[in-house]
């Protein structure tokens, strides 16, 4: 079997499976399985989307989010990109028995990745007219002549021009799912992996318009419908990669987690600040990124990275250059800091309800420099807020720009194919279920290494549970979907 997989990055699970109008999902949903599907923790698109294709926990690829400290010191920080990913995916376990793979927008992507097949690098690319953002390099030029200008991401999506954010975010979608068709139909494949990071875009930008409970919504606006145009132009294009299949193929439609809406920012780092627990030399004038601060390292305990969530960092002796916890305490103080955290307060005074949590707690293994804490702030309703010179300890905007959602942890999926046992809602899948799914509706052996299970582990394929005229009906709609010639 070939297997395709159709990633929308953010999709919310109320929202891909509860729209009625958008017949080709519909139609996979009737003919196979879906539900909400778990993240991890951080549900964040990096290292989310390679968790899905390696089945392994942040702690286990040591990635924890976009950035990541490189060594202990203070200023050591990188961004990831596709070399920060040394465990293998599911297109390096096929390669292994000669399969093909074709990757398209899956982050971190750049610089390409050397695979078996052909690899289209993601948002996290500098420059496609001037970079090479494939392997082979050939294929960007392929790809070039093809469209002309290949973009990767909506540069300056956090904007207050809401008209051109959304033409932009379409023109960007209609382009990249223009070259998944051309890839699909002209190039040799076994395993077909493609990302369109315009959702993620459309949430961030219009979830206001959308969502009645935002704090910020407004209902009159013109972009109320925005949301929702989104997943129906989705819905199309997912009908015209439909039409190129055979039924010899599974489709997995999958999100790497979910959205909702934003009640406001912590400022994290002006709260560390303001209990002592990170000390400045100097206070600035105005608001300042935590990078510049002027830190007094020899009196500081913790700091906090933000962002959708706050990585928390302490400063330990023997560890950090100036460090002032002593191992010994490190237990005691973590405890502490807990319970500071679980007891933070809105801008009313009412519990957030954050949640925290000890990647050695969470994860199988912790590699590389790991947070000592990750936080969620409100459960994600809150996102952190890392610079310092803030009035108040809660903002409604964020740091970088207008933005109208955070993500959730339950994104979703819909699993189709000819051999797939499972029909209906599923409850209990989650992100790390994927890959070993995949492997096996695809007919190869499921790696030890592998963290999740397999949906259909204990099912049988052959054994499908459907009775003569059902299974009839169910090969009509497969011949529908072109599964079936």
């Amino acid at each position: 079997m070939k297997i395709l997989v159709l990633g929308l990055d953010c999709a919310a699970p109320e929202l891909l499976l509860g729209y009625e109008d958008l017949p080709n999902i519909r139609r996979l949903m009737e003919v196979g399985c879906y539900g909400r599907l778990e993240s991890v923790i951080p549900p964040i698109t990096v290292p989310a989307w390679m968790c899905l294709s390696t089945s392994q926990d942040p702690g286990s690829l040591g990635v924890y989010g976009f950035r990541n400290r490189t060594d202990h010191s203070y200023s050591g920080l990188g961004i990831a990109s596709s070399r920060s990913i040394t465990e293998p995916a599911i297109w390096d376990y096929l390669a292994r028995e000669g399969k093909k793979s074709i990757i398209v927008g899956v982050p971190p992507g750049y610089p390409p990745r050397k695979i078996n097949g052909i690899a289209v690098s993601c948002f996290l690319t500098p420059d496609t007219d001037k970079n090479v953002f494939t392997h082979p390099p050939e294929v960007s030029d392929e790809i070039r002549q093809l469209v002309g200008h290949y973009p990767v991401d909506a540069a300056g999506f956090r904007t207050e021009d809401k008209a051109w954010l959304r033409d932009a975010i379409l023109a960007m979608s209609r382009t990249q799912f223009q070259v998944v068709r051309h890839l699909i139909e002209n190039k040799e494949w076994d395993y077909f992996h493609f990302v369109d990071i315009g959702l993620d875009r459309i949430h961030h930008g219009f979830w206001k318009y959308h969502d009645p409970q935002h704090v910020l919504h407004e209902p009159n606006s013109p972009y109320r419908s925005t949301v929702h145009d989104y997943y129906r132009h989705l819905d199309v294009e997912i009908g015209k990669v439909l039409e190129l299949l055979t039924d010899d193929t599974v489709v997995l439609l999958v999100s790497d987690h979910g959205a909702q809406r934003l009640d406001g920012g912590f400022c994290v780092n002006e709260w560390l600040v303001r209990e002592g627990l990170l000390v400045l030399k100097s206070y600035p004038k105005e608001v300042t990124p935590f990078a510049k601060l002027d830190v007094d390292w020899e009196k500081t305990r913790v700091w906090s990275e933000g962002g959708y969530y706050a990585r928390v960092f302490f400063n330990v002796k023997g560890r950090e250059p100036n460090g002032t916890i002593e191992p010994a305490e490190y237990d005691s103080f973590f405890e502490t800091m807990r319970q500071k955290f679980e007891a933070t307060v809105d801008r009313d005074g009412k519990p957030l309800g954050t949640l925290v949590f000890r990647p050695e707690q969470i994860y199988k293994k912790v590699k590389n420099v790991a947070p000592d804490m990750i936080v969620h702030f409100g459960a994600l309703y809150w996102r952190s807020i890392g610079g310092v010179g803030y009035p108040t300890i809660h903002v409604l905007e964020n740091d970088t720009g207008p933005d109208d959602c955070n993500h959730a942890q339950f994104g979703a999926f819909v699993l189709a194919s000819s051999n797939n046992p499972l029909r209906g809602e599923i409850e209990g899948a989650r992100l790390l279920d994927i890959a070993p799914t995949l492997m096996e509706l695809g007919g190869y052996e499921i790696p030890e290494a592998m963290q999740g299970r397999s949906l259909v582990a204990g099912t049988s394929a052959s054994d499908s549970g459907y009775a003569p005229d059902e299974e009839t009906t169910i090969r009509d709609r497969l011949s529908g979907l072109g599964y079936i010639g």
